[in-house]
C-alpha cells in the first residue's frame, strides 16, 4: 500500500505543451505529480496532484535532440540493448517522449507508478 495522508487534497493542473520545451516542462510536471509544491511535502508520502496535458504533438526540442538524442532499453538478455532515436518514438507515438521524460525525473521507488498514474497525456 502505497502511503499518504487520509486528508490529502488532488488538485487537477490542466497544461498546454504548445510550444514548450520538452526538459521544463517534463520539469514543471514532475514537481505537481510528486506534491514538492505543497508545504505539506515528505518525501516519504504519495501528495501529488493530478496532472493533464494537451498538445504533447506541438511540444517544442532545442537542437539538434530529434535527430541525436537516443534512447536505450536493454532487456537483461545477451546481446539485448535497444537502441531508438528520438525521431522514430515521435512517429510511432507522440507522448512517449514527454512521459519517458517526467518517468526518469521521478525517484525510483514505489510511489513512482502512483505519481504516474495521476499524468494523463493528449496527443
Amino acid at each position: 500500500m502505497i502511503p499518504f495522508r487520509k486528508n490529502t487534497v488532488r488538485a487537477v493542473h490542466v497544461i498546454d505543451a504548445e510550444g514548450e520545451v520538452l526538459g521544463r516542462l517534463a520539469t514543471r510536471i514532475a514537481v505537481l505529480l510528486r506534491g514538492k509544491h505543497k508545504p505539506s511535502f515528505e518525501m516519504h508520502l504519495d501528495e501529488g496532484d493530478f496532472v493533464k496535458i494537451t498538445n504533447v504533438s506541438k511540444i517544442k526540442v532545442t537542437g539538434k535532440k530529434m535527430e541525436d538524442k537516443v534512447y536505450h532499453h536493454h532487456t537483461w538478455h545477451p546481446g539485448g540493448l535497444k537502441t531508438q532515436k528520438m525521431s522514430e518514438m515521435v512517429k510511432k507515438d507522440p507522448t512517449s517522449i514527454l512521459e519517458v521524460a517526467v518517468a526518469r525525473m521521478l525517484p525510483r521507488t514505489k510511489l513512482r507508478s502512483s505519481m504516474l498514474k495521476r499524468l494523463t497525456l493528449e496527443a
